[in-house]
């Protein structure tokens, strides 16, 4: 399998500059591509700026988020049909639906290993907020603020090909109207935070091997899977999440699989992270995983025992927690 190359995506879907718009360079400077053992493909040229709400998508700062989207679409596209492997840095959630399309254009249908404290089925009605971080999964969908939906083609990923992995925000997420997983036709995997914790690589390995059977699928990484004592480097902390060594070995799982064509990692905030302590444990994490020296052994190993088929290479060239309470990001944190 081809190394990941790391892609910057600087955008923070509150609207305004800083915060998780910080997280490629902070990675950079870090030595996440090293880390990656790929190539470094440099920063998008997208910022999300603008604090109105649209009334028409229900998105905060919709022309910049369409915008962006398409740059995804574009540069995620261009690099797997060159026989690559993207990581995007971002950034938030929203960089998801742009890298689904992209991938999507290059390789036809996949599947979606949401791995978030959040399902992110919002959309422009339901979202607190109007932040495009709410609701990257349902444009996924074809289910989001159909201009969204439009500007990335349509749907990327069908509900029986999407993975719940992590998530605690049930009750909050019902609370407020959201679109619940059980509700989609054909269901998707679902398998919430406690879940996960009982049997980490386990679950990882199970995920991989149902969407892998089907096709290639993407992973999403969102921090706050992170327990918030874990990983305070992030807007939105929530309590009840994963310890390391459990994201490590679920991670670890998924990423063992020769289906996997890209990964997108969001909401990392080095505005909170002034020590840089969460930074570097995320390179090390992330390197751990994905990372071309990462064990050939352990994979093979954690393949087998998750009874995934044999599978021919994809590549078209060589080369229950207390609630969260979602808020817009502060003015001026840090």
């Amino acid at each position: 399998m081809p190394p990941f190359t790391f892609i910057g995506v600087p955008i923070d879907s509150v609207g305004r500059a800083g915060g998780t718009e910080h997280g490629p360079a902070a990675l950079r400077k870090l030595g996440l591509p090293a880390a990656l053992g790929g190539p470094d493909g440099g920063d998008l040229a997208v910022r999300i700026r603008g604090e109105i709400r649209d009334p028409a998508t229900g998105i905060l700062a919709s022309d910049a988020v369409l915008a962006t989207t398409t740059a995804i679409r574009a540069a995620v596209g261009e690099r797997i049909a060159a026989g690559g492997r993207p990581l995007l840095a971002g950034g938030c959630c929203a960089e998801l639906p742009g890298a689904l399309a992209g991938a999507r254009d290059a390789l036809g249908p996949l599947g979606l290993v949401n791995f978030d404290g959040h399902m992110d089925l919002y959309d422009g009605e339901t979202s607190p907020t109007g932040e495009a971080a709410d609701m990257p999964v349902s444009v996924a969908l074809g289910l989001g603020p159909a201009g969204w939906v439009a500007t990335a083609g349509g749907a990327s990923v069908g509900p029986g090909q999407l993975s719940l992995l992590g998530f605690r925000d049930r009750e909050e997420s019902v609370e407020a109207g959201m679109r619940q997983p059980e509700t989609l036709d054909p269901r998707p995997l679902v398998h919430p935070v406690e879940a996960v914790r009982s049997d980490p690589g386990g679950t990882g390995a199970e995920v991989a091997a149902a969407l892998a059977g089907a096709g290639p699928f993407w992973l999403h990484f969102d921090v706050d899977a992170l327990d918030q004592a874990a990983f305070p480097a992030t807007d939105y902390l929530m309590s009840g999440g994963l310890a390391w060594p459990e994201v490590d070995a679920a991670l670890a799982a998924l990423a063992a699989s020769p289906r996997l064509v890209g990964v997108s990692l969001g909401c990392y905030n080095p505005e909170k992270d002034p020590g840089a302590a969460c930074g570097r444990r995320l390179v090390e994490l992330l390197g751990g995983a994905l990372g071309a020296s990462a064990p050939g052994e352990r994979r093979t190993k954690r393949s087998k025992d998750a009874g995934r088929p044999n599978s021919s290479a994809i590549w078209p060239t060589e080369d229950a927690a207390p609630r969260r309470v979602r808020r817009r990001r502060a003015q001026n944190s840090s």
